[in-house]
């Protein structure tokens, strides 16, 4: 017999107002408190820009910037921030569930998850993080593109399925790589960035611009992956639950299942009561996890996309004859090695093809954590997620292997396409977000105001920007 939720069920069995047709309510369980030495959970919001900081970064503003100048750099912004309240209200219904966000909307629907998952693949099947990583390589040594990506692409698979702990060999890789990035920004401002580059900096405020004759899908993509974008910001959910923020806690970790033993978990995560106490702890994780958020992803992330826009901007831009793919990197780099000597150009691309490396090892992570969390959730809840993790991660590389096979290593038409689609699902999940934080999550902790503003503005700029690309595609490919 079902339950009829009376005036104060929510606060007396707050799992009441979590739909229980597809997935089991959660279980009524105290919030941990937040964590005295904060230091120690400092770690998502960097792998977040970690990993975001490959295509957006080093690819499509810097391209933009060698193609049309600074005009389009205030974007970056305007994305970064508005990626930061939907990574924040993605982390809000875990923080209090302990569910990932993904889960909350299969809640919904049951197959929410299953079109989030197909998705994030379709956006991810096309390598183009481990290709440009490779083409980047080709400039150091030589070599062919398709075979080093295919070697990148194995070492990537070995790695996510050896590591005890995924989530810990992911964040320390992030760490090695956003070091060395802002190594390489700090020399650069120092040694490369002239004059005249400094003075027209400011242009990026005083005049901004819509450089449309570079084409929506270029600038899409450039929106969606200013940081994260697409199914990364999704798995903000699962990165903060291996971390334990909050109710996750309470979660299994992925681990290796062949290093480690793997731990069982339940379709369902947890729900606190708003109790005095509950509500206290709730406001100092929700303290720290936004200053974690924007102090590492958002910060960083800006950084890097302003200071190798400028880079691009002082070295290539102008330059005639320039194509519009990745090679604008390689000239750059020759430029690097004029103004500042061969070291730099050789330093600029051992970066970069780290850095691709990196955004590669977290893409597959988070393509393969997202579709092992919904398998698990709503359609296999006895199989081990670990295992099922392990097998989606070496699907997704035979997946690359076969599109490297078959010819397609252009990086930059490959993010473009997997922006756009990671734009489509921002928009998509930008309305469940404001109906599972307002529908399910206990009053005194449920989205409104500014943040609700902020949500609305996401579905219409992503909605808006994914018509425009798509009508426009339609219309190239009529013409």
């Amino acid at each position: 017999m079902t339950r009829s939720p009376g005036k104060d069920a929510g606060v007396l069995d707050p799992s009441l107002a979590f739909p229980a047709k597809h997935i089991p309510r959660p279980q009524v369980r105290d919030l941990p408190a937040p964590p005295s030495k904060q230091w120690r959970y400092i770690g998502p919001g960097i792998v977040a820009a970690g990993v975001g900081m490959a295509s957006g970064e080093f690819i499509l503003f810097p391209y933009i910037a060698s193609q049309a100048g600074l005009t389009f750099v205030w974007a970056a912004l305007l994305g970064l921030l508005t990626q930061y309240f939907l990574n924040m209200e993605i982390e809000r219904y875990t923080l209090a569930t302990g569910e990932t966000a993904i889960t909350g909307f299969s809640r919904l629907w049951k197959h929410w998850g299953l079109v989030f998952a197909i998705l994030a693949y379709f956006a991810n099947i096309w390598p183009a993080w481990a290709t440009s990583s490779a083409t980047l390589v080709t400039y150091l040594f030589g070599g062919d593109v398709a075979v080093i990506s295919a070697v990148i692409l194995v070492l990537v698979g070995l790695i996510l399925t050896l590591a005890p702990i995924v989530y810990n060999a992911l964040e320390r890789a992030q760490m090695l790589k956003v070091a060395a990035l802002l190594l390489l920004i700090a020399v650069a401002a120092v040694f490369a960035l002239g004059a005249s580059a400094w003075r027209d900096a400011p242009t990026i405020v005083t005049e901004p611009g819509f450089p449309a004759e570079l084409g929506f899908a270029v600038l899409l993509g450039a929106l969606a992956f200013a940081g994260a974008g697409g199914g990364q910001n999704l798995v903000q959910s699962n990165w903060i639950r291996d971390k334990g923020f909050g109710m996750g806690r309470y979660i299994p970790k992925i681990v290796s299942p062949l290093t480690r033993e793997t731990e069982a978990r339940g379709q369902a995560g947890f729900i606190f009561r708003p109790t005095e106490q509950n509500l206290a702890h709730w406001r100092g994780w929700w303290r720290f996890a936004n200053k974690e958020q924007l102090l590492t992803f958002v910060v960083i992330s800006f950084l890097s996309i302003t200071f190798m826009s400028l880079l691009a901007y002082a070295t290539v831009f102008g330059e005639p004859g320039l194509s519009n793919d990745i090679s604008f990197l390689r000239i750059e780099g020759e430029r690097l090695m004029d103004m500042v000597g061969a070291w730099f150009g050789y330093f600029f691309w051992v970066v970069g093809a780290v850095s691709m490396f990196t955004a590669a090892l977290g893409i597959v992570d988070y393509t393969s954590r997202l579709a092992a969390d919904v398998l698990k959730t709503s359609y296999f809840p006895k199989a081990s997620e670990s295992r099922v993790y392990a097998g989606l991660v070496w699907g997704l590389v035979v997946i690359g292997l076969i599109v490297i096979l078959a010819g397609l290593t252009q990086p930059l038409t490959l993010a473009i396409i997997s922006a756009c689609t990671g734009g489509t699902m921002m928009f998509i999940y930008s309305g469940l977000l404001i109906a599972t934080n307002r529908r399910m999550l206990p009053k005194p902790i449920r989205i409104t105001g500014v943040r609700l503003g902020a949500l609305i503005w996401s579905l219409l700029l992503f909605g808006v920007l994914a018509a425009l690309t798509f009508q426009q595609q339609i219309g190239n490919l009529i013409g």
